[in-house]
């Protein structure tokens, strides 16, 4: 890492929405908890373009956290877990953590 580099991490999410109705529930409940751990949203859905490759993402979802165990810490978090099933409920995703810089 170059010098005044800040560690960040980010986690990146492809969501594809089955009921809209719960997802918005948990949009609006997840967001404070994010918050709390640090994270805040860069990307929450919009258009995208594929540039190369056949990925076809569904809904994309970039947030940007302190560092990676501020990431782990959210998603195990007993807050999480019970939002974890709402979207569950309601959505399929895969999600990656990067150390970023």
């Amino acid at each position: 890492m170059g010098v005044g580099c800040a560690m960040t991490a980010y986690a990146i999410l492809d969501v594809e929405i089955h009921d809209i109705e719960p997802y918005m529930q948990y949009m609006a409940s997840v967001k404070p908890l994010i918050e709390q751990y640090g994270g805040r949203y860069l990307v929450r859905g919009g258009e995208f373009e594929v540039i190369e490759g056949d990925y076809q993402p569904a809904r994309l979802v970039l947030l940007e956290f302190p560092d990676l165990e501020a990431i782990e810490d959210f998603y195990q978090s007993p807050g999480y877990r019970a939002l974890k099933q709402l979207r569950e409920s309601c959505s399929t995703a895969s999600m990656v953590a990067v150390q970023g810089c």
